[in-house]
Parts: C-alpha cells; structure tokens; sequence
C-alpha cells in the first residue's frame, strides 16, 4: 500500500536512474555500487560526470555494510546502489544491511526489479513513506514480460517526487507500453501463477546442477541461477561449448569479477532436461 503521489513511472527503471542522478548529482560527485551487479548504475553516472566507487561483494555475494560506510564517508558519497535479489547472483540484502545503509548521509536507492521470484520475502516499497533517504525501483521488465516495451516505476519520498516529476520528459511511456503495464495489474493472478512454476522449476534445476561436477550453484532468489565453474574448466569454454555443440546459451560475464561462472536463466522442464543432458554430457567427457 504506497500512495499515488509516491510513485513515478518511467521508459523503464533505467530511465528514473539516470532522472535521480541528474536531479541529486553535480559532476564530479560520488555514488557506491557493489559489484558485481547491474551496470547500469555505472554507465548513468559516467554519463552525469559522476564518479563510481566500488564496494566488492564479500564470499557469498554479500553486501559489505563496512566498506560501504567508508567509502560513502571517504567519499562524500550522495548516492548508495543496491539491488535486491542481485543480478548476476539472485542475493538478497537482509533487513539489518539495509537499515545499516540507511543510516548513512546519503540517498539509498534499492532495485527490485527481480523481488516478485523472491516469494519468501517482500517489498520494502513501503518503507519510503517513513525514510526520506531511501528510493525503491521496480520494473514490468521481468516477471511481467515487458523488457521491450520499457515500463518501470519508482517510490519515491514525497519531498522529493515534485522534483522528479519537474525534471522527467513529457509523455516518456509509449502507448502501447502504458496499455500492456495495465493489462498486467489486471491479471497478477496469471503472472503469479507463471511465477510460482517458474520459481518451483528454479529448486529442480538447482538440485540438478548439484550434480555436475565443475559446477558450484549459488542458491538464488530470482530467476536465474549463477554457478561456479571449477575442476579444470574455464567459464568461457563451458558456455561455447553448450552452444556450439548442443544449442544452448548461457551468460558469460568477461570480467574480473565473473570471469569464472556462468549464469543460467530458469525455463521450462522441458528446458532443464535439454540443459542437463548436455552438462551431464560434458561431465561424462562425451
């Protein structure tokens, strides 16, 4: 439950990004991201001349609340980036990391696009309306479908909404974007039910990949799953050869960070069994 007047709709959740940056920011000032996780934070703030500095994630993906406090304090930091579940991993931030980010002298800005996979757990839309530093993004991209036609929304403080709205461009949302955004508010029931096999073929797959012996999955909230490559296989070579050889397509992230996994985005039972066929052929040396 989030008044209207809280909310803002965008060409995608990347638009209202680069609308915060461009109303909060002055070039040269700093935000914090955690890599890995969605680039777009970078990319805006290069953009709007800001500086990016990065906050590595610790073993396991998780946040790390310390480093992100210095370097917001080293760094006068205006703006923090989280997202929760995060991409490439399908981590969430727990109520404690975020409260302890929240703390900070600066804007907090929470992604969810991927929230609806995580069923265990809720939006913290709803804590806006009582922390005047804190902003969630959501997205139609994802579990809704819409990734073409860019809808996403924002909840904003209400200090700062009049703001945004005086900032953003005039008729940003297509027509037909606008009309598919509300056909899917107008069928949750649906989405919900597609959601719910998707997440229940997630664990199948996941048990799966448990078995494969160069590959260590991570357990994810979303709607992929980032696994380890290991035992004398290279991530790029794993990805080339499910698709050269078995017509299957993975993610291969070429850097630092992730040079050595693979993420795997969760389909049909059908598709699984295509997957794991192939990667139990690979496994065997076939």
């Amino acid at each position: 439950g989030v008044p209207a007047e809280n909310m803002l709709v965008g060409c995608g959740a990347d638009e209202l990004i680069d609308l915060l940056m461009r109303c909060v920011l002055e070039p040269g000032d700093c935000i914090v991201d955690t890599p890995p996780t969605f680039t777009m934070y970078a990319f805006d703030a290069d953009v709007n001349g800001a500086v990016t500095v990065p906050v590595p994630r610790l073993e396991g993906f998780r946040i790390d609340v310390e480093g992100v406090r210095r370097a917001v304090e080293e760094n006068d930091a205006k703006m923090v980036f989280v997202t929760s579940p995060n991409n490439p991993d399908g981590s969430t931030v727990t109520d404690a990391e975020l409260e302890a980010l929240l703390d900070l002298p600066c804007l907090v800005i929470l992604d969810e696009a991927y929230i609806e996979f995580a069923t265990d757990e809720e939006s913290r839309s709803s804590w806006v309306l009582e922390r005047e530093n804190m902003v969630v993004l959501r997205t139609f991209s994802k579990s809704a479908g819409l990734a073409g036609l860019r809808v996403g929304y924002g909840v904003f403080p209400t200090s700062m909404v009049t703001y945004l709205w005086r900032a953003k461009q005039p008729y940003n949302v297509s027509a037909a974007a606008e009309v598919a955004a509300c056909t899917a508010l107008e069928n949750v029931g649906y989405m919900n039910e597609i959601r719910d096999k998707l997440v229940a073929e997630r664990e199948v797959l996941m048990r799966a990949l448990r078995d494969i012996s160069f590959l260590e999955p991570y357990q994810s909230k979303s709607n992929f799953i980032l696994c380890q490559v290991s035992e004398g296989w290279e991530a790029q070579a794993v990805k080339e050869k499910l698709a050269n050889e078995f017509g299957v397509m993975v993610r291969h992230y070429n850097k630092p960070l992730l040079k050595g996994y693979i993420r795997i985005s969760v389909g049909t039972p059908k598709q699984t069994e295509v997957l794991m066929k192939a990667l139990k052929a690979i496994d065997s040396g076939c």
